[in-house]
């Protein structure tokens, strides 16, 4: 209201700006809808664009038509909607022993609204947080809205999180609650002594293995709201908006502490309905859609896909197992048989390596149609021709069909991945299987994606187009059209929770969302990732060297390969950490030294009888090592200047894991912790004197 009269009372935009900068943003009026400006050029923010209060309230970024001009929701009304019109389909779907227990709409929300009344009981206040430290369930999809309709924050906290970065959120977000999956995940908060505003927790899986004050097993906590009076709630849910934050995101903090994003409840509601409108996803009341819930909820991507825009419409969710990504994952793919399917790149990369491990044992005829096959399918959906030639249509009936039983993607039209760079190779490997993995991105801080790959609309390597009512402009571009690339739209955050300096690093003065990345458009509007700002390796020549093309390329020159990072910031030459394809521990999820069939095949077809890491790492076999330098000259013959070559590169003695700190949670690369783990390999490559090969070009240095 204040700033509401201050605009009446001045009119111009420039002293409007200026009074604004001086407010706290969270003041600004909800009722002002903000254009998307055209150029980059203003010198100061809309004040309400961004907040970094959890109490904030923004304008939201709303269009004059189409996606951009929904009328915004809360979450409650989102969820209210769903229920009046899918009540008595599935929601969610989980096993327990040999039995699936499920649940509807209806009996879903009404779980939302008991436990969010056992949350306000327990002394939930508004915007505090509501920890969730735990595998995917029904528990934690319950937890996460009931947190919202009580007026706290959700918050998932990543399962691979040590006992200190669990203090860190949870004492950033102010807990008043945590939700944990069971005992191990328990002793991490009981470990925490610093947590002031922690009230109760709350184990979900599992008994309790040790009675203590405020400590409650699942049924405990629902029993605690089922009889309270509904009038504290609704009264809570009444004076919500949906321009104020429910939700907090925690960037996995690859570089620093992770900052809390703040996401509003249209950022949520209204990206779960342009998502599902885009991608055309069905209503339940024609044909149900289905998901399989295992990739971290801590992360966007997985909330946005298994939570809203299943929700959204009336779609069931069904969990997978905690050892998922350990294996189990293909055989709930297989009993659920879902119709979408999303995976991050290491997903799509260990189905792939386990397929080539299968068909390494294959008879010589089977593989031989396998072949045949995928030649066909790769040019058919290369070609995407009218007519679908006859050897396609026998190709389909052999293989196709058979490959996409054994993975549970029988029914499935709708395969993505994100959260990470995939490698062509990988890519062109599934569509040859006539199945084409349709890339999407984003970022934590666009509420999931940004562009999206269709069936219609899909090039390899392009991460697709824009999804109506966002906009996207590429900032301060070079001849070839690379810039960075910047994001508008109604999914944009609200801002990072009490950090407005780095809130005002990504959102410029206009509210474009920075996103690190460099891109470029190609002539029909596909965007393409060309690298990220922070990983660019600037050469001591002064070259500006993206190190994921070139990585990719060595992993598909060389199958042995499993993660490859380019060295050679501020350095004379470039040079490269390489780890071999092995065996992961089903328990830990840590790299063994006994090598994958796979890679054991092609040292065999090498000449070398190698079968662990530890007898090639440090050059120890020299067939494989000279493979390798072959692959690796093969790679230095397609680059675009020398100081684009590889001058050395080392084979490291285990592969890169989460358990081992260099993978994030979905699998992304941890370049500065890899730098750290492996200091003394890469002070080795720029020891000697010797000039390489192949110089740097000489550009004077920046």
């Amino acid at each position: 209201r204040i700033v509401s009269q201050i605009k009446h009372t001045f009119p111009s935009p420039s002293q409007m700006t200026c009074l604004g900068k001086k407010l706290n943003p969270s003041l600004s009026s909800p009722s002002v809808s903000a254009q998307r400006p055209d150029s980059l050029s203003l010198a100061v923010a809309k004040p309400d664009l961004w907040t970094s209060s959890g109490d904030g309230e923004v304008t939201l970024r709303m269009g004059e038509s189409g996606f951009a001009s929904e009328p915004p929701l809360t979450v409650d009304q989102m969820f209210k909607t769903a229920v009046e019109r899918f009540g008595s389909y599935t929601a969610l779907g989980w096993k327990e022993g040999e039995q699936t227990k499920t649940i509807n709409y209806q009996e879903y929300y009404q779980a939302c609204r008991t436990a969010a009344k056992s949350f306000l009981k327990l002394g939930l206040e508004r915007y505090h947080g509501v920890g969730i430290l735990g595998f995917n369930s029904a528990e934690w999809f319950i937890s996460d809205i009931a947190a919202i309709l009580a007026g706290g924050f959700a918050v998932g906290i990543y399962t691979t999180n040590s006992p200190d970065a669990c203090q860190y959120v949870a004492e950033n977000c102010k807990a008043n609650i945590i939700v944990v999956e069971n005992h191990k995940q328990l002793q991490k908060i009981l470990q925490v002594n610093k947590l002031p505003h922690l009230k109760a927790i709350i184990q979900y899986k599992d008994a309790l293995k040790e009675k203590r004050p405020n400590l409650y097993t699942w049924t405990e906590f629902m029993e605690l709201g089922r009889d309270e009076p509904d009038t504290k709630l609704d009264d809570i849910i009444a004076i919500q908006k949906p321009n104020q934050c429910c939700t907090l995101i925690y960037t996995s903090g690859t570089t620093g502490q992770p900052k809390g994003v703040m996401l509003s409840h249209d950022n949520l509601t209204w990206t779960a309905l342009a998502v599902g409108r885009y991608v055309r996803l069905a209503e339940a009341t024609k044909s149900q859609e289905i998901v399989v819930s295992y990739l971290p909820l801590s992360h966007i991507a997985a909330q946005m896909v298994d939570i809203w825009v299943t929700m959204k419409v009336g779609g069931a969710t069904y969990f997978a197992q905690p050892d998922a990504l350990k294996g189990s994952l293909v055989n709930t793919m297989r009993e659920v048989r879902p119709t979408a399917f999303m995976g991050v790149p290491r997903v799509w990369e260990k189905m792939q390596e386990s397929m080539k491990s299968v068909g390494a044992k294959s008879s010589t005829v089977r593989r031989k149609v396998a072949v045949w096959a995928k030649g066909v399918g790769l040019q058919t959906n290369l070609n995407k021709m009218n007519q679908t030639p006859m050897n396609y249509r026998l190709a389909k009936k052999l293989v196709f069909k058979k490959v996409r039983k054994a993975l549970g993607l029988d029914r499935c039209t709708k395969c993505y991945t994100g959260a990470a760079p995939i490698t062509k190779d990988t890519l062109e490997f599934f569509l040859s299987l006539d199945i084409p993995v349709y890339e999407l991105y984003g970022m934590s801080e666009s509420t999931g994606p940004h562009t999206i790959s269709l069936p219609d609309a899909f090039r390899l390597t392009s991460v697709g187009k824009l999804i109506p009512g966002c906009e996207t402009k590429i900032n301060n571009p070079d001849e070839e059209g690379n810039g960075e690339i910047c994001f508008w739209g109604r999914h944009v955050f609200m801002g990072y929770l009490n950090q407005a300096d780095k809130t005002e690093d990504a959102l410029d003065a206009e509210g474009w969302l920075h996103s690190g990345d460099l891109g470029k458009h190609d002539d029909n509007g596909f965007l393409f990732i060309t690298g990220r700002i922070k990983e660019l390796i600037i050469t001591a020549g002064g070259e500006n060297i993206p190190p994921v093309p070139i990585e990719d390329a060595v992993k598909e020159a060389v199958p042995l390969v499993s993660n490859a990072m380019l060295i050679g910031d501020k350095r004379k030459f470039l040079a490269m950490l390489l780890t071999i394809k092995c065996q992961v521990n089903g328990d830990t999820g840590a790299p063994e030294d006994e090598l994958m069939p796979e890679a054991i095949e092609l040292c065999r077809k090498l000449g070398s009888n190698v079968t662990r890491v530890s007898e090639i790492a440090d050059g120890h076999d020299p067939v494989i090592h000279a493979a390798i330098q072959e692959g690796i000259n093969r790679v230095n013959e397609n680059a675009t200047s020398n100081a684009q070559r590889i001058q050395k590169w080392t084979i490291l003695n285990q592969d890169f894991s989460i358990p081992g700190g260099e993978l994030g949670p979905t699998m992304k690369l941890k370049r500065p912790v890899v730098m750290k783990m492996y200091k003394e390999q890469v002070e080795n490559f720029y020891k000697e004197v010797v000039t390489p090969s192949t110089p740097d070009n000489s550009m004077p240095p920046k």
